[in-house]
């Protein structure tokens, strides 16, 4: 398998209501000039840990997505001064909860037992409406999804649902700590005038999981 394609997530999520038909006005975000049209996409995600969640434990998450442009297995670090680093290997082989070598040899420093069984946790399905928020060169200053999530505790077998929106930097977002706190500062304003409330967990998974 590949060597993982290296991410660093730095998002912010919205709860939103039912009654809620519209997306945020976003031009008075800094640096977006324009939003491109809805890119609809269907994932589909199994997440998968130890039996007494060692890898939740450690604020690391183990997923296999499949559908929109990064379908693949990935490893989600522990959120350190508001990021995430993300891993991706592609799907390559073998069955949904079948984990690759690679990944399993990313979870070493982790995972105790190199051969502890990963077990499903959680299934997420989301139906996402992807836009790209533009500068004036064309270039993406951030993602914002409009989510209708659906979800399944592996362990429990309750299932759960609900909207959010998430807004996420791209490459040309902001770099400078400072910037970034104007920028999602703004991206607050906007989302609440639309009808959002703030986030009422910090993931899809912790959400699924009811914590």
């Amino acid at each position: 398998m590949s060597e993982p394609v290296r991410s660093l997530e730095i998002e912010l999520k919205f709860d939103v209501g039912p009654h809620v038909t519209g997306i945020p006005e976003w031009f008075e975000v800094p640096g977006v000039e324009a939003v491109s049209a809805a890119d609809p996409r269907n994932l589909d995600a199994l997440y998968l840990d130890t039996v007494d969640a060692t890898l939740g434990r450690a604020g690391y998450a183990v997923r296999r997505r499949t559908g929109g442009p990064d379908e693949g297995w990935h490893i989600k670090g522990p959120k350190i001064d508001g990021a995430r680093v993300e891993l991706q290997w592609p799907l390559g082989e073998g069955g949904a909860d079948d984990v690759p070598a690679a990944v399993r040899a990313a979870l070493a420093g982790v995972l105790p037992d190199a051969d502890a069984a990963l077990v499903p946790l959680a299934r997420i399905r989301n139906e996402r409406m992807a836009y790209h928020l533009l500068s004036s060169d064309g270039e993406v200053v951030a993602e914002f999804a409009d989510d209708h999530v659906y979800t399944r505790d592996e362990r429990s077998g309750i299932e759960r649902e609900w909207r959010e929106w998430e807004i996420e930097l791209g490459a040309a977002g902001p770099v400078d700590a400072r910037d970034r706190e104007a920028f999602f500062e703004a991206v607050t304003v906007a989302a609440h005038a639309a009808g959002a409330g703030a986030a009422t967990s910090a993931s899809k998974l912790a959400r699924a999981l009811g914590v």
